[in-house]
Protein backbone atom coordinates (compact mmCIF):
# COMPACT_ATOMS: atom_id res chain seq x y z
CA UNK A 1 0.00 0.00 0.00
CA UNK A 2 1.09 3.56 -0.72
CA UNK A 3 1.54 4.96 2.77
CA UNK A 4 -1.31 5.61 5.17
CA UNK A 5 -4.04 8.10 5.97
CA UNK A 6 -4.40 9.29 9.58
CA UNK A 7 -7.92 10.40 10.50
CA UNK A 8 -8.48 12.59 13.53
CA UNK A 9 -11.63 10.91 14.83
CA UNK A 10 -14.20 12.10 17.36
CA UNK A 11 -17.63 10.58 17.99
CA UNK A 12 -19.32 13.53 16.28
CA UNK A 13 -20.62 14.43 12.83
CA UNK A 14 -17.25 16.04 12.08
CA UNK A 15 -15.52 12.80 13.02
CA UNK A 16 -17.80 10.86 10.67
CA UNK A 17 -17.01 13.34 7.87
CA UNK A 18 -13.27 12.94 8.47
CA UNK A 19 -13.56 9.14 8.49
CA UNK A 20 -15.51 9.17 5.21
CA UNK A 21 -12.90 11.38 3.54
CA UNK A 22 -10.11 9.22 4.93
CA UNK A 23 -11.76 6.14 3.44
CA UNK A 24 -12.16 7.82 0.05
CA UNK A 25 -8.51 8.86 0.01
CA UNK A 26 -7.37 5.41 1.14
CA UNK A 27 -9.44 3.64 -1.50
CA UNK A 28 -8.21 5.95 -4.25
CA UNK A 29 -4.54 5.92 -3.17
CA UNK A 30 -4.36 2.27 -2.06
CA UNK A 31 -3.52 3.26 1.50
CA UNK A 32 -4.41 2.10 5.01
CA UNK A 33 -6.64 4.20 7.28
CA UNK A 34 -5.54 4.83 10.86
CA UNK A 35 -8.47 6.16 12.90
CA UNK A 36 -6.94 8.06 15.82
CA UNK A 37 -8.70 9.36 18.92
CA UNK A 38 -6.56 11.66 21.03
CA UNK A 39 -7.28 11.90 24.77
CA UNK A 40 -5.81 14.48 27.17
CA UNK A 41 -2.46 13.42 28.55
CA UNK A 42 -2.65 12.62 32.25
CA UNK A 43 0.00 15.24 32.82
CA UNK A 44 -2.51 17.91 31.79
CA UNK A 45 -4.90 17.04 34.64
CA UNK A 46 -5.26 19.41 37.56
CA UNK A 47 -2.55 18.45 40.05
CA UNK A 48 -5.02 18.98 42.90
CA UNK A 49 -7.27 16.21 41.56
CA UNK A 50 -5.96 12.68 42.01
CA UNK A 51 -6.42 10.61 38.84
CA UNK A 52 -9.02 7.89 39.25
CA UNK A 53 -7.88 4.64 37.62
CA UNK A 54 -11.42 3.38 37.10
CA UNK A 55 -12.45 6.59 35.36
CA UNK A 56 -9.35 6.58 33.13
CA UNK A 57 -10.00 2.95 32.17
CA UNK A 58 -13.62 3.82 31.38
CA UNK A 59 -12.55 6.66 29.07
CA UNK A 60 -10.11 4.41 27.24
CA UNK A 61 -12.72 1.69 26.83
CA UNK A 62 -15.27 4.19 25.53
CA UNK A 63 -12.76 5.59 23.04
CA UNK A 64 -11.95 2.09 21.77
CA UNK A 65 -15.67 1.36 21.34
CA UNK A 66 -16.18 4.58 19.39
CA UNK A 67 -13.26 3.65 17.15
CA UNK A 68 -14.66 0.17 16.58
CA UNK A 69 -18.05 1.63 15.67
CA UNK A 70 -16.42 4.08 13.26
CA UNK A 71 -14.29 1.37 11.66
CA UNK A 72 -17.42 -0.70 11.05
CA UNK A 73 -18.93 2.09 8.94
CA UNK A 74 -16.02 2.21 6.47
CA UNK A 75 -16.21 0.36 3.13
CA UNK A 76 -15.19 -3.29 3.43
CA UNK A 77 -12.35 -2.93 0.93
CA UNK A 78 -10.58 -0.28 3.03
CA UNK A 79 -7.97 -1.56 5.48
CA UNK A 80 -8.44 0.24 8.78
CA UNK A 81 -7.01 0.28 12.31
CA UNK A 82 -8.13 2.20 15.41
CA UNK A 83 -5.76 3.83 17.89
CA UNK A 84 -6.13 5.71 21.17
CA UNK A 85 -3.36 8.21 21.79
CA UNK A 86 -2.62 10.65 24.62
CA UNK A 87 -1.24 14.13 24.04
CA UNK A 88 -1.36 17.69 25.37
CA UNK A 89 -3.58 18.64 22.43
CA UNK A 90 -5.61 16.83 19.79
CA UNK A 91 -3.52 18.37 16.99
CA UNK A 92 -0.22 17.41 18.63
CA UNK A 93 -1.46 13.86 19.02
CA UNK A 94 -2.44 13.68 15.35
CA UNK A 95 0.92 15.01 14.15
CA UNK A 96 2.71 12.46 16.36
CA UNK A 97 0.49 9.68 14.99
CA UNK A 98 1.11 10.89 11.46
CA UNK A 99 4.84 10.66 11.98
CA UNK A 100 4.52 7.27 13.70
CA UNK A 101 2.50 5.77 10.84
CA UNK A 102 4.40 7.56 8.06
CA UNK A 103 1.15 9.20 7.02
CA UNK A 104 0.71 10.70 3.62
CA UNK A 105 -2.20 12.86 4.76
CA UNK A 106 -3.88 13.80 8.06
CA UNK A 107 -7.66 14.26 7.82
CA UNK A 108 -9.96 16.30 10.07
CA UNK A 109 -13.57 17.44 9.86
CA UNK A 110 -15.15 20.87 9.96
CA UNK A 111 -16.05 22.71 13.15
CA UNK A 112 -19.66 22.56 14.29
CA UNK A 113 -22.07 25.26 13.25
CA UNK A 114 -20.96 25.49 9.63
CA UNK A 115 -23.14 25.29 6.54
CA UNK A 116 -23.83 21.86 5.08
CA UNK A 117 -21.28 21.06 2.38
CA UNK A 118 -18.97 23.89 3.40
CA UNK A 119 -15.85 24.35 5.48
CA UNK A 120 -15.50 25.89 8.92
CA UNK A 121 -12.15 25.77 10.67
CA UNK A 122 -12.15 24.69 14.29
CA UNK A 123 -9.38 24.88 16.86
CA UNK A 124 -7.90 21.48 15.93
CA UNK A 125 -7.74 22.24 12.20
CA UNK A 126 -6.31 25.71 12.88
CA UNK A 127 -3.59 24.28 15.11
CA UNK A 128 -2.76 21.60 12.55
CA UNK A 129 -2.52 24.19 9.80
CA UNK A 130 0.10 26.03 11.85
CA UNK A 131 2.14 23.04 12.98
CA UNK A 132 1.85 19.96 10.78
CA UNK A 133 4.74 18.71 8.68
CA UNK A 134 2.28 16.44 6.84
CA UNK A 135 -0.39 17.55 4.32
CA UNK A 136 -3.74 18.16 6.03
CA UNK A 137 -7.09 17.35 4.40
CA UNK A 138 -10.19 19.24 5.51
CA UNK A 139 -13.57 17.54 5.09
CA UNK A 140 -16.57 19.84 4.55
CA UNK A 141 -19.60 19.51 6.82
CA UNK A 142 -21.90 16.66 5.83
CA UNK A 143 -19.27 14.84 3.79
CA UNK A 144 -20.19 11.50 5.36
CA UNK A 145 -23.65 11.76 3.78
CA UNK A 146 -22.29 11.93 0.24
CA UNK A 147 -22.27 8.88 -2.00
CA UNK A 148 -19.08 6.87 -1.74
CA UNK A 149 -16.65 7.62 -4.58
CA UNK A 150 -13.10 7.21 -5.60
CA UNK A 151 -11.45 10.50 -6.55
CA UNK A 152 -12.71 11.39 -10.07
CA UNK A 153 -10.44 14.40 -10.51
CA UNK A 154 -7.67 16.21 -8.68
CA UNK A 155 -7.62 20.02 -8.80
CA UNK A 156 -4.62 22.09 -7.76
CA UNK A 157 -4.79 25.85 -7.22
CA UNK A 158 -1.44 27.14 -8.46
CA UNK A 159 0.10 30.60 -8.18
CA UNK A 160 3.59 32.02 -8.41
CA UNK A 161 4.41 32.31 -4.70
CA UNK A 162 6.90 30.09 -2.83
CA UNK A 163 5.64 26.55 -2.41
CA UNK A 164 4.09 26.30 -5.90
CA UNK A 165 6.52 23.57 -7.03
CA UNK A 166 5.91 21.45 -3.93
CA UNK A 167 2.16 21.76 -4.49
CA UNK A 168 2.45 20.79 -8.14
CA UNK A 169 4.57 17.73 -7.27
CA UNK A 170 2.06 16.55 -4.65
CA UNK A 171 -0.93 17.12 -6.93
CA UNK A 172 0.75 15.16 -9.71
CA UNK A 173 1.55 12.31 -7.30
CA UNK A 174 -2.05 12.15 -6.00
CA UNK A 175 -3.50 12.23 -9.52
CA UNK A 176 -1.09 9.54 -10.67
CA UNK A 177 -1.79 7.21 -7.73
CA UNK A 178 -5.53 7.76 -8.02
CA UNK A 179 -5.51 7.38 -11.80
CA UNK A 180 -7.52 10.60 -11.96
CA UNK A 181 -7.31 13.59 -14.32
CA UNK A 182 -5.38 16.59 -13.03
CA UNK A 183 -6.94 20.03 -13.35
CA UNK A 184 -4.78 23.05 -12.63
CA UNK A 185 -6.47 26.30 -11.64
CA UNK A 186 -4.25 29.30 -12.20
CA UNK A 187 -4.56 31.97 -9.52
CA UNK A 188 -1.64 33.92 -10.93
CA UNK A 189 -3.78 37.03 -11.44
CA UNK A 190 -4.19 37.30 -7.66
CA UNK A 191 -0.46 36.82 -6.97
CA UNK A 192 1.05 39.47 -9.24
CA UNK A 193 2.56 42.61 -7.71
CA UNK A 194 0.25 45.64 -7.57
CA UNK A 195 0.65 48.26 -10.26
CA UNK A 196 0.76 46.05 -13.36
CA UNK A 197 -1.70 47.03 -16.07
CA UNK A 198 -4.23 44.62 -17.53
CA UNK A 199 -2.20 43.83 -20.64
CA UNK A 200 0.90 43.03 -18.59
CA UNK A 201 -1.08 40.79 -16.28
CA UNK A 202 -2.51 38.90 -19.25
CA UNK A 203 0.94 38.27 -20.72
CA UNK A 204 2.35 37.06 -17.41
CA UNK A 205 -0.75 34.95 -16.70
CA UNK A 206 -0.72 33.18 -20.06
CA UNK A 207 3.00 32.49 -19.84
CA UNK A 208 2.62 31.13 -16.32
CA UNK A 209 -0.29 28.87 -17.33
CA UNK A 210 1.69 27.39 -20.22
CA UNK A 211 4.72 26.77 -18.01
CA UNK A 212 2.72 25.13 -15.22
CA UNK A 213 0.82 22.91 -17.66
CA UNK A 214 4.09 21.70 -19.21
CA UNK A 215 5.54 20.85 -15.77
CA UNK A 216 2.41 18.99 -14.71
CA UNK A 217 2.14 17.04 -17.95
CA UNK A 218 5.75 15.93 -17.57
CA UNK A 219 5.13 14.76 -13.98
CA UNK A 220 2.21 12.42 -14.68
CA UNK A 221 1.81 9.39 -16.99
CA UNK A 222 0.63 10.11 -20.51
CA UNK A 223 -2.69 8.44 -19.71
CA UNK A 224 -3.48 11.09 -17.07
CA UNK A 225 -5.29 14.00 -18.70
CA UNK A 226 -3.92 17.36 -17.58
CA UNK A 227 -5.71 20.65 -18.14
CA UNK A 228 -5.51 24.20 -16.84
CA UNK A 229 -8.22 26.78 -16.23
CA UNK A 230 -7.88 30.50 -15.60
CA UNK A 231 -11.16 31.47 -13.92
CA UNK A 232 -12.15 35.09 -14.28
CA UNK A 233 -13.37 37.09 -11.32
CA UNK A 234 -12.99 40.28 -9.36
CA UNK A 235 -11.70 38.34 -6.36
CA UNK A 236 -10.43 34.91 -5.37
CA UNK A 237 -13.86 34.05 -3.97
CA UNK A 238 -15.56 35.12 -7.19
CA UNK A 239 -13.14 33.10 -9.33
CA UNK A 240 -13.53 29.95 -7.24
CA UNK A 241 -17.33 30.26 -7.24
CA UNK A 242 -17.26 30.09 -11.05
CA UNK A 243 -15.52 26.71 -11.13
CA UNK A 244 -17.39 23.46 -11.69
CA UNK A 245 -16.85 20.50 -9.35
CA UNK A 246 -17.29 16.77 -9.84
CA UNK A 247 -18.83 14.69 -7.02
CA UNK A 248 -15.94 13.27 -5.02
CA UNK A 249 -13.11 15.44 -6.33
CA UNK A 250 -10.70 17.37 -4.13
CA UNK A 251 -8.48 20.42 -4.35
CA UNK A 252 -4.88 20.89 -3.23
CA UNK A 253 -3.48 24.26 -2.18
CA UNK A 254 -0.06 25.32 -0.98
CA UNK A 255 0.99 26.78 2.36
CA UNK A 256 1.48 30.47 2.87
CA UNK A 257 4.87 31.86 1.94
CA UNK A 258 5.10 32.89 5.61
CA UNK A 259 5.04 29.27 6.76
CA UNK A 260 8.17 27.74 8.22
CA UNK A 261 9.91 25.29 5.86
CA UNK A 262 8.09 21.95 5.71
CA UNK A 263 5.27 23.25 7.88
CA UNK A 264 1.79 24.43 7.11
CA UNK A 265 0.21 27.84 7.33
CA UNK A 266 -3.06 28.64 5.60
CA UNK A 267 -2.46 31.77 3.55
CA UNK A 268 -4.96 34.49 2.83
CA UNK A 269 -5.73 33.26 -0.70
CA UNK A 270 -6.44 29.69 0.46
CA UNK A 271 -8.49 30.98 3.40
CA UNK A 272 -10.66 32.99 1.01
CA UNK A 273 -11.09 29.97 -1.25
CA UNK A 274 -12.12 27.80 1.69
CA UNK A 275 -15.36 29.71 2.17
CA UNK A 276 -16.47 28.95 -1.40
CA UNK A 277 -15.33 25.33 -1.75
CA UNK A 278 -17.90 22.50 -1.73
CA UNK A 279 -15.14 19.84 -1.89
CA UNK A 280 -12.35 18.67 0.44
CA UNK A 281 -9.18 20.77 0.55
CA UNK A 282 -5.68 19.41 1.10
CA UNK A 283 -3.06 21.90 2.30
CA UNK A 284 0.50 20.98 1.28
CA UNK A 285 3.57 22.08 3.27
CA UNK A 286 6.44 23.96 1.70
CA UNK A 287 9.81 22.25 1.38
CA UNK A 288 13.32 23.21 2.42
CA UNK A 289 14.45 23.05 -1.19
CA UNK A 290 13.29 26.59 -1.90
CA UNK A 291 15.73 29.43 -2.24
CA UNK A 292 16.35 31.17 1.03
CA UNK A 293 15.45 28.12 3.13
CA UNK A 294 18.92 26.64 3.13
Amino acid sequence: MAGSIVVGYTATDAGADAAALGARLARSLDARVHLVMVLPHEGTRNAAVAPERAYADHIRAQARQWLADAAATLPSDVTRTGHVRFAESFAAGLVAAGEEFDARIIVVGAAGGGLFGRHRLGSVASELLHSSTIPVALAPAGFAEQDDHVIPRVTAAVGIRPGADALLDEAAAVATDAGAPLRLVSLMSFDVPPGLDTAAIRVVRDGHAESVLEKAAAAVPAAIATTIEQPAGDSVEDAVARLDWLPGELILVGSSRLAQPRRLFLGSTAAKMLHELPVPMIVVPRTRAEAGDR
